[in-house]
């Protein structure tokens, strides 16, 4: 993990879909997380494998199946580390824009 903050410039321009804040994770948090995309990308680069192999069509919408479980499970675990401290935080600094900015995300999560 970078110890490096980057500035909300940085992030804009390194992702333009970001919002441009920032959020420093504990060592546990970000390799948990991390974890699981690693081995969300494993199961994308084996559908692929499966793809150009030509494997069956059910076959492969199990694996698909597989790896959007586990992209929930991803947002359902990142979810709750931003409850529990980003939301929790910024409602104990008096900033309450942050549930708008929750619903919103859960709208969209919802789709």
């Amino acid at each position: 993990m970078a110890d490096i903050a980057k500035t909300s410039d940085e992030v804009q321009m390194a992702c333009p879909h970001c919002s441009g804040k920032t959020k420093v994770r504990d060592d546990k948090e970000y390799k948990d997380l991390m974890n699981r995309l690693k081995r969300i990308e494993g199961q994308v680069r084996g559908v692929e494998g499966m793809l150009e192999n030509n494997a069956y069509c059910t076959d492969i919408l199990t694996q698909v199946s597989a790896i959007t479980s586990a992209l929930n499970s991803f947002n359902k675990a990142l979810l709750a580390n931003h409850m529990r401290t980003c939301v929790v935080d910024n409602i104990r600094e008096g900033n309450e824009e942050v549930i708008d900015e929750l619903v919103t995300t859960l709208q969209k999560l919802m789709k």
